[in-house]
């Protein structure tokens, strides 16, 4: 006798932001899509976000936009369309907890009570097991074994349309290697020197590889990339302010390699397959890092922690986040210009390209 086909369900995925975190979340939702492809997925997402899972095939996307206010919360409620089966409520902060209290579902998941803060508690019916310090990703998979997915290995089809594509070729000339320098995160505390960020700039130009700056177009992203040229003795290809978010992923698809600090243009590599070399001080790479590419992390967080909290990561709360302006200049640019080198290969620049996802 054929084994019996589970029911449809129709299932909510609560994660509004930030890009990072939403490129996580993308690995979980596709594969619970592969698993169980007759279930009718809804994504409640924020505005910037949807320009990265709008066209995610399968999925249908309810755009949060917190410019609204309070009249955002009613607006949701009624674009969702009647109850849920279940609601995978994938965010901690207060304004995604009211948002799940808007949600019509018959079983709220969420995280356990050693990961539960801002009132997630309240909204919930169901938590998730996990580890007791995961990786973002790695909690957002349990998510995808609560509904019955077995263990998997993180994959991203991202749908990057032509025009984009033919975008990064025009702005990219020829089939040259180039590497991508992401310098903005979106908490300035978490930016890097720019004189230390044209240091690498000049490095990269002396092996032959072109540099590519990347970033949002506010006005202080904007002024550090302009400080960084002024500062580097070679000239990058500054394309700050300049691209929407699939022609970025786009970009670093074709990279050689991405350096970043903790931001989501360096979570947008991982999906890619591009290495990363990630400059962390104030979150522990362990949590956060480029999932695919912490072997290539330069770190302070732990000295730091150990400075601020007298303790080690495995010691304080999962998720501590540092604070100071001064700690991104503990990060030594020999200490990432090694990492560097180690990702791109010590002789031949590497030929462009990576996965480039249709």
């Amino acid at each position: 006798m054929p084994a019996m086909k589970p029911p449809r369900r129709r299932l909510c995925i609560l994660r509004l932001s930030a890009i990072g975190d939403v490129c996580h979340a993308i690995a979980t939702v596709q594969a619970i899509q592969h698993q169980f492809p007759d279930d009718e997925i809804t994504w409640l997402v924020g505005k910037t976000e949807a320009g990265l899972v709008s066209d995610l095939p399968g999925i249908r996307v309810v755009v949060f936009d917190k410019g609204k206010g309070l009249r955002a919360f009613p607006a949701v409620r009624r674009q969702l369309g009647g109850r849920f089966d279940v609601l995978l409520h994938m965010q901690l902060s207060l304004r995604a907890n009211l948002l799940a209290a808007w949600v019509p579902a018959r079983q709220k998941w969420g995280f356990p009570r050693h990961l539960s803060k801002e009132l997630h508690s309240l909204v919930i019916n169901r938590r998730v097991t996990m580890p007791a310090r995961p990786h973002v990703l790695e909690g957002f998979q349990c998510f995808a074994h609560a509904l019955g997915v077995p263990p998997f290995e993180p994959q991203w089809h991202i749908p990057i349309p032509e025009t984009d594509q033919t975008w990064v070729e025009a702005h990219i000339p020829g089939d040259a290697p180039f590497v991508v320098v992401a310098p903005a995160a979106s908490n300035p505390e978490r930016n890097w020197l720019p004189e230390r960020y044209a240091a690498v700039i000049e490095h990269l130009a002396n092996r032959g590889i072109t540099p590519v700056l990347t970033g949002a177009p506010a006005t202080s992203e904007l002024a550090l990339a302009q400080k960084i040229s002024e500062l580097a003795k070679a000239q990058p290809i500054n394309l700050v302010g300049q691209t929407n978010l699939k022609q970025l992923l786009m970009l670093v698809s074709r990279a050689a390699a991405v350096v970043a600090p903790d931001s989501g243009t360096a979570h947008m590599a991982v999906t890619q397959g591009t290495p990363v070399i990630g400059l962390y001080a104030h979150s522990n790479p362990e949590r956060t890092g480029p999932y695919h590419s912490r072997s290539l992390t330069v770190e302070v967080y732990s000295a730091n922690l150990l400075a601020q909290k007298s303790g080690r990561p495995e010691e304080t709360r999962w998720g501590t986040r540092l604070k100071g302006a001064g700690l991104m200049a503990d990060i030594q640019v020999d200490e990432v210009l090694k990492k560097l080198d180690q990702a791109l290969g010590s002789g031949q620049p590497p030929p462009p390209g990576n996965n480039i996802s249709s």
